[in-house]
């Protein structure tokens, strides 16, 4: 990305550069000038936590209790323990604690700028490092100023910039929240090289009327420009509602939770927990045209192979990455600890630990299309080294994970069986149903082989 340096020094600066105050002001003036905008931008406001203390003219600390969303097992407290400043660096530092009675019990820090810098559209970015651990689930996101503006959550929407889970710290997610009933449109992206949680990476977005762009390191990974402000039983907020108001900056590192996983024995708590941020900028455009009309959406309803199934490799007769966006992939949530590979015409998953949800160890293929009033048939063959349990459904990841075929469950055993399962589509055309194999949260760890997954749409 082309840049430009900064030259530019603010009024108020300039006034009280005199006397005493000069040498001062010199260097404060350098290190404006140090700092590069990216082309076509403006720096507007940052925070290089270059003090001794949190400034806290910009940031607020938040209290909350354990639970208080996603079933996080920390409670946010807001004592400098869990977000202070330290050589140059913003810490936050979550901390396990054993009680008398031997309960656990899980701390950390979360700070915002509500009410003292929000922003609407521009590049928000921030250079992080990230803990490493299972449990962990450090955020840099945003959320509206004002939630009577379009209602409360996911109405007012939600903008979260980057999201690590400490126990897959190469893969980064970008995500917006939005609409009644709660969508989500989300985007990927997975170091070639090291890790999130050894190095230190930026992590940005740019924000534009009718469009968000979602960046590592200057790579831009993922954009949308569909989204909408809705409430059931209302008309449509006019576009690009509800992204078209003020915004303040969240930085918080959870514990335990729906996503991540509760923590382990062997979760640290020491500095491999930190997370740690070089600095918060935002940057914006001298200005916006909010002239942006919602595009029409467009559903990319591919067609089914010659032998009538969706499913792209059911066979698994070719080798592929099992870690990236196309085809299959496997996924370790919640606490689950496991791999899969292709071997033989079949997919081999191995679980060394089952997780606390039934999606800690899963197998999935997106990009399935779903259309309305289709009649549908899942099937697949599968077996296990024992007898044991495995879950399947139909889900919709971009509708809140809405099920268009039910969970169900599956009974394993040593031999072979064929498994059919017919239903229909009740919802609105889509294009990005998905197989969901899921096996965490069972009594059994034993090895699990699938082959032969088809899905078909009759009439």
């Amino acid at each position: 990305m082309k840049k430009s340096i900064l030259r530019i020094i603010a009024s108020a600066l300039a006034v009280a550069c005199t006397g005493s105050l000069m040498a001062a002001c010199d260097s404060a003036s350098q290190n404006e000038q140090q700092i590069e905008a990216p082309e076509g931008y403006t720096l507007v406001w940052h925070d290089e936590f270059d003090g001794d203390s949190l400034n806290e003219e910009d940031w607020n600390r938040e209290f909350h209790p354990s639970g208080y969303v996603n079933n996080e097992r920390q409670t946010y407290l807001m004592d400098p323990e869990y977000a202070y400043v330290e050589n140059g660096d913003l810490v936050i530092q979550p901390v396990r604690r054993v009680e008398e009675n031997g309960r656990v019990s899980y701390a950390s820090g979360r700070i915002n700028t509500m009410r003292h810098q929000t922003f609407t559209y521009g590049r928000i970015e921030a250079r992080i490092r990230v803990p490493q651990g299972q449990g962990f689930l450090p955020a840099f996101w945003m959320m509206p100023q004002n939630d009577t503006t379009y209602g409360s959550w996911p109405r007012g929407g939600e903008i979260d910039i980057m999201e690590v889970l400490g126990n897959d710290t190469v893969t980064t997610y970008g995500t917006i929240h939005y609409g009644n009933p709660h969508r989500e449109n989300q985007g990927i992206y997975t170091l070639d090289e090291g890790d999130f949680a050894s190095d230190y990476h930026v992590f940005a977005v740019e924000w534009e009327p009718g469009e968000i762009r979602w960046y590592v390191d200057d790579v831009m990974f993922f954009s949308t420009n569909d989204w909408y402000s809705v409430t059931e039983g209302f008309d449509p907020k006019p576009y690009p509602a509800p992204f078209n108001q003020p915004f303040y900056i969240i930085l918080n590192v959870a514990v335990g939770g729906n996503w991540p996983g509760d923590p382990t024995d062997e979760t640290p708590f020491d500095e491999r927990a930190q997370m740690r941020v070089d600095y918060v900028r935002v940057f914006q455009r001298d200005s916006y045209d909010e002239n942006v009309t919602r595009p029409e959406p467009v559903l990319n309803m591919r067609d089914a192979d010659e032998t009538g199934n969706y499913v792209v490799n059911g066979l698994f007769e070719r080798g592929e990455s099992l870690s990236d966006n196309e085809g299959w992939r496997y996924i370790n949530n919640a606490g689950g600890d496991g791999e899969a590979s292709i071997i033989d015409g079949h997919v081999e998953i191995v679980t060394n630990d089952a997780g606390s949800e039934d999606y800690a160890i899963q197998l999935m293929q997106a990009g399935l299309p779903m259309f309305e009033g289709g009649h549908y048939t899942l099937s697949f063959d599968a077996w296990a080294d024992e007898d044991r349990q495995m879950n399947v459904d139909v889900s919709g990841p971009d509708l809140n994970y809405i099920r268009y075929m039910e969970d169900t469950t599956v009974e394993l055993t040593t031999a072979s069986g064929h498994f059919e399962f017919e239903f229909d589509m009740t919802e609105e055309s889509d294009d990005n149903g998905r197989i969901e194999f899921n096996m965490g949260d069972t009594s059994s760890t034993a090895t699990i082989y699938i082959t032969n997954v088809r899905l078909e749409q009759a009439g």
